[in-house]
């Protein structure tokens, strides 16, 4: 490499971890932030689904040393609260493995842990440093203050794009090659809302789940925070049918209150700022970003949502963005040159991120519907006997994506081979003792390799 300096735009979750590990392998980086500090001067709500911490993210925090100080920012969910329409609740746990879990943990606080250790490296991030756009001939950025308003410019060796799905790195690398970009937006938005502690500082509701309200075209979720409250995110469509409301007709302090009273109202209670939170906290997109192009050449490269923004109903865009950060930082350290490296992590994981916005996409029906269907209680009951008499064989997609770091293409693929396997097993029976579980020993020897020892078990 004829330069040991890198910029990255972005300081968020991908960014600041990525220049972490740069920086303790010796290169010089720099961190530029649109933002203000906000470790100073608070971070913002209303606009952050909690996160959803697993396997993978935690092997990327783990390799950083950070693994113990953000768990102890965390909260560990076992398992799905499903809240049914009729009033009755189901826990249905993520794994019959006891450390199995998933955790919660506030974006705002895992940002801060990260750029602490960061700067610990010698990383410098600058704050109020928008970037505006990038002229790759003269390898200069244009940027500005949004706070003050001035606007300079400056220039760089090799930038990294890990400035979010609205990056205006992709949209400067797009004015000189084909991205081959498309974002498909799926119809649906979001409101984040917050259940707040009880008077004595308790969980008001069970804390080492991830609750779920499923009523078949939407849904509500809350996911537990350190400090007792729940954050809480309500799914509706863009625009909703006589069946399904959607946020065209849901958008003031009676409609919401009145959606709840009638859909949700077992959380009614729980969340005593309903109508003002819902009119303070904006609309969130809900989409999916699609690139078939990365970087450009040796100047630049993107990562994380940049690359390849997904929803978040698997829980995997930072853990899959980590992973990113994981790859990029080994490639970087192998290749003579930025180009062959840039390109190298292109291949590796654009197929990997394709396969998990598939998997995203296919979680939100399976979170706002299938979790309260009969049929699906029992494909996955049976799932889990089975993973239990063949552990070397049938592995569960979710434990595959959650608890291990096989690759997410090799998760997708055998998943979809389980689910066929799944649904003619449990076709026209209504109980797991009725499965006929010789035929299905049968089926998954000639179905489904031995798996090798999977990776984050190690």
């Amino acid at each position: 490499m004829k330069s040991r300096s890198i910029l990255i735009a972005g300081a968020g979750l991908a960014g600041a971890l990525l220049a972490l590990l740069l920086a303790r392998r010796g290169w010089q980086v720099e961190l530029l932030e649109k933002r203000h500090d906000q470790r100073i001067k608070g971070f913002e709500s209303g606009r952050s689904i909690n996160l959803a911490l697993a396997e993978r993210g935690l092997h990327a925090l783990r390799l950083a040393g950070l693994e113990q100080a953000v768990l102890g920012q965390a909260v560990r969910m076992r398992g799905r609260q499903v809240h049914l329409g009729d009033g009755r609740q189901e826990f249905q746990p993520y794994s019959r493995t006891p450390e199995h879990a998933i955790w919660s943990v506030h974006r705002g606080r895992l940002n801060a842990i990260l750029l602490d250790a960061a700067e610990a490296a010698g990383v410098r991030v600058s704050f109020h440093h928008r970037v505006e756009s990038v002229d790759f001939v003269g390898q200069r950025l244009h940027l500005v203050n949004d706070h003050d308003r001035r606007r300079w410019q400056r220039t760089f060796d090799v930038l990294i794009g890990a400035d979010g799905a609205g990056s205006p790195v992709r949209w400067s690398m797009a004015q000189h090659v084909d991205l081959g970009s498309r974002t498909e937006p799926l119809g649906h938005r979001y409101k984040e809302l917050e259940i707040p502690p009880d008077p004595d500082g308790g969980f008001r509701i069970e804390p080492q789940a991830l609750h779920i309200w499923p009523r078949g075209g939407y849904m509500c979720i809350a996911l537990p925070n350190v400090e007792g409250t729940f954050t809480v995110t309500l799914f509706l469509p863009e625009q909703g049918t006589p069946d399904v409301p959607g946020f065209d007709r849901i958008r003031d302090a009676h409609t919401v209150r009145a959606l709840f009273e009638q859909d949700f109202p077992d959380a009614l209670p729980l969340i005593p700022r309903l109508e003002d939170d819902f009119i303070a906290h904006p609309a969130g997109l809900l989409a999916t970003l699609y690139l078939d192009r990365w970087h450009l050449g040796g100047r630049a490269v993107l990562l994380g949502d940049a690359a390849h923004a997904m929803v978040p109903f698997h829980g995997q865009g930072m853990n899959c963005a980590f992973e990113d950060c994981l790859a990029l930082d080994r490639l970087l350290a192998e290749a003579d040159d930025f180009e062959s490296a840039f390109a190298a992590f292109q291949a590796e994981r654009l197929p990997q991120s394709r396969a998990i916005q598939q998997m995203a996409l296919e979680n939100y029906e399976e979170m706002r519907a299938r979790v309260q269907d009969p049929a699906y209680r029992l494909q996955r009951e049976v799932e889990l006997r089975l993973a239990e008499r063949h552990p070397d064989r049938f592995v569960p997609r979710y434990t595959l994506v959650s608890f291990t770091r096989t690759p997410y293409l090799d998760a997708y693929r055998r998943g979809q081979i389980q689910r066929a396997l799944l649904v003619a097993l449990c076709e026209g029976k209504h109980d797991p003792e009725s499965i006929d579980y010789a035929a299905a020993a049968a089926m998954i020897a000639e179905r489904l390799p031995v798996l090798g020892p999977p990776a984050g078990t190690e």
